[in-house]
């Protein structure tokens, strides 16, 4: 029965969240990218509510290990999904950004109990804007994010950066394109396996969740010699 109720809410959700957020920004793939207005807002209440959405960001999460001390940055937190996922597993800080007003709004309400009790802080920045006073962090997450980066390589290096010895980047895709297949998840997987080496991460591994089409998840780690910020 549960089966059958996400199968259909699966079906449903992004239809009516996508007819309806047509009709106020025909600009779909600029809600995605910078959710804004009424239509950002149905966007958000489209992500938080999507099963696969839930499914992908909480399954991410138990990928990274997290243990009672670890400082954690999730970028491109969305309605916050994620956010409340590494909260319940006990990390000992949560970080997020990300640059829509919206998104904080959904994510700070959704987060509210931990970000009063001071165990998350949810900045409104892009990945260009991450305070240095935050950090190092023990673990870096982003999904379904990387893919709106301008020059990623560069971006990775800088969070490689703000990682701690041997703390690890986890980037999540799940390619939501017409026609997306697991080869397109796989191809997926090759470009951000590439693009981690390329910012000096080593020992990356791939995971997949079998959604449709499939949700990857490439995890790097920094050097035990990771020195933080480079001047």
């Amino acid at each position: 029965m549960t089966r059958a109720v996400d199968a259909a809410l699966e079906y449903a959700i992004p239809r009516i969240g996508i007819t309806a957020a047509r009709l106020l920004d025909p600009d779909l793939v600029g809600q995605a990218h910078h959710p804004r207005g009424p239509a950002g807002r149905l966007t958000a209440w489209e992500m938080a509510h999507r099963p696969s959405n839930r499914r992908r960001c909480i399954w991410a999460v138990s990928l990274l290990d997290v243990q009672p001390t670890d400082q954690v940055l999730e970028i491109g937190y969305g309605p916050g999904v994620a956010i409340a996922a590494l909260a319940r597993v006990g990390a000992a800080h949560v970080y997020g950004v990300d640059h829509s007003g919206v998104m904080h709004h959904h994510a700070t309400r959704r987060n509210a109990a931990a970000v009063r009790a001071g165990r998350v802080t949810l900045l409104r920045a892009s990945v260009d804007e991450i305070p240095p006073e935050i950090g190092p962090f023990d673990a870096i997450l982003a999904v379904n994010a990387l893919g709106f980066w301008s020059a990623p390589t560069e971006r990775l290096t800088r969070l490689r950066q703000q990682l701690t010895p041997g703390g690890c980047i986890a980037i999540v895709s799940q390619p939501r394109c017409p026609g997306a297949t697991a080869k397109t998840s796989r191809n997926a997987a090759r470009d951000i396996e590439t693009l981690l080496i390329q910012a000096g991460l080593s020992n990356t591994r791939t995971q997949t969740l079998l959604l449709d089409p499939p949700a990857v998840c490439v995890i790097a780690t920094a050097s035990p010699q990771n020195r933080g910020a480079e001047p």
